[in-house]
């Protein structure tokens, strides 16, 4: 994500001022947000996220339009192992909320399975693994994710796994990349495979 300049900011306010029709606005809800400066900015925030949009409601779909590369977030060495790549996944260029489930892969009486078991369950289960490409268009567009996706029935912080992707350290380590909800903010992560997954530990994918 590039960094924004002090020109384009200063741009931004200027154009803010001369633009907005300010004789649609009732002055005391507008004074409601002069006083409350840290929500006004945190609202602002999420509108200039959006490429200046208004967003009323939850979002149904979300285009997919950049590649993945581990080493912006994870830094140098990390790497996509090709061959555990679900191409499907990666082929996609919108994704649609209404279809993505939120599988963990556990069977009657488990309440944790090994990473690599969990990836293996889900490759014989045929579902479509949302990969790279899926978690970085969440993650640049994290404002926008749904309130149900932070927790899950239970209550516990969800830690959603994007393993259509299997990263590899050059030590021989697999990881697959992850998003979850925690202090007031999204954050993205990385399971390592040999680790015991659990219930709050799904993975993001669609049905075949």
């Amino acid at each position: 994500m590039k960094s924004v300049t002090i020109d384009q900011s200063h741009e931004v306010m200027a154009k803010l001022a001369t633009n907005v029709d300010w004789a649609q606005l009732d002055g005391d809800i507008l004074q409601k947000a002069v006083k409350d400066p840290k929500g006004l900015g945190e609202q602002f925030t999420i509108f200039l996220q959006n490429g200046g949009k208004v967003v009323i409601g939850e979002v149904k779909t979300l285009p997919i339009e950049e590649d993945f590369n581990p080493e912006d977030f994870f830094g140098k060495g990390w790497k996509v192992l090709a061959e555990e790549t679900d191409e499907r996944g990666e082929a996609l260029k919108e994704l649609d909320f209404s279809r993505i489930w939120f599988k963990t892969m556990l069977c009657n009486g488990e309440t944790s399975i090994k990473g690599e078991d969990k990836l293996r369950r889900s490759k014989e289960a045929n579902h479509i693994r949302l990969g790279g490409k899926a978690f970085k268009a969440c993650w640049d567009n994290r404002h926008l994710l749904a309130e149900s996706w932070k927790r899950d029935d239970n209550g516990n912080t969800r830690y959603i796994f994007f393993d259509g992707i299997v990263l590899l350290l050059p030590d021989g380590r697999r990881y697959v990349p992850c998003l979850y909800f925690k202090d007031g903010e999204w954050r993205w992560g990385a399971g390592w495979l040999e680790y015991d997954f659990y219930a709050n530990y799904p993975s993001a994918v669609l049905a075949s």
